[in-house]
């Protein structure tokens, strides 16, 4: 009879501490919500989600990072326009010094006007910055990291619109033949512009093409991460009424052992 019930003692035992063990892990769960609390809960499951959340944080950062190149994008095709717009003027200035209609003075007139719209396109040329950053005055490439990992890149091109590199540099309308070349160099100038808005257009749209495929990359691995780490709520309460079932059995079978024992004992004491 001690013999046996030495046996249930320690089987119960045993299986009570087990018990005791999966309890506190599946009451974390539980409470925190995460499938994964440490290591020895899943090694390789741990080390995965751990690389899986440095991608979506650097797809996050990505994302950021288009959002900045759009928002240069967005200034540079305003500032073109703003050029385009300047130039626009200064041909119809060019057009009409073309006739010899005009005084002297109308002349003086209109490249007074000239030498001011020539001065607004530096002015949008050299002052217009996003970060401190030139965008519209200078040849010079931007890079955008549009993925969480290196190589995934895309190159935006800057453009320089100054009346120098546009070939407007010292314009005149002084002179009717000078006036009239004028036209021609201006129609370039706007040939030019007219190129880089479209390029600008071209690279908003690839930027957006980038941003709508991260966003659709972070929310897979999110979804993947949630799967592998969150805990199932349902699942884990299950096992968890299930554990403490068996703990309470086991704890009444340890004491109802141990009652018999102590009677069994009383009987030889006596």
């Amino acid at each position: 009879m001690r013999v046996m019930s030495q046996e249930h003692i320690a089987f119960s035992t045993n299986r009570s501490q087990r018990n005791a063990s999966q309890i506190e892990k599946s009451l974390v769960k539980l409470g925190s919500g995460v499938k994964i609390a440490k290591g020895s809960d899943n090694a390789s499951g741990l080390a995965i989600s751990e690389t899986m959340r440095a991608q979506i944080r650097g797809i996050s950062r990505a994302q950021s990072n288009m959002q900045d190149g759009l928002s240069v994008l967005e200034a540079s095709n305003e500032g073109l326009n703003n050029v385009n717009g300047l130039l626009q003027r200064a041909r119809e200035l060019a057009v009409m010094s073309s006739n010899d209609t005009l005084t002297v003075n109308d002349r003086a007139a209109s490249q007074v006007e000239l030498d001011h719209l020539l001065g607004a396109i530096d002015d949008t040329a050299e002052k217009l910055e996003f970060n401190t950053k030139k965008i519209l005055g200078q040849d010079a490439s931007l890079i955008l990291q549009v993925g969480a990992n290196p190589g995934q890149q895309m190159k935006i091109n800057l453009v320089d619109v100054s009346t120098k590199k546009l070939g407007l540099e010292n314009a005149s309308l002084r002179m009717r033949d000078d006036a009239n070349a004028l036209i021609t160099k201006i129609d370039d100038a706007i040939q030019t512009v007219s190129g880089h808005l479209t390029r600008v257009g071209a690279d908003m749209e690839s930027v957006e093409h980038h941003l709508t495929n991260a966003l659709v990359f972070e929310n897979n691995l999110s979804r993947s991460l949630s799967l592998l780490e969150d805990t199932d709520m349902a699942k884990e309460m299950m096992n968890f009424i299930q554990m403490d079932i068996r703990q309470q059995g086991d704890h009444l079978l340890v004491g109802h052992v141990n009652q018999s024992v102590q009677r069994v004992m009383s009987l030889f004491s006596n």
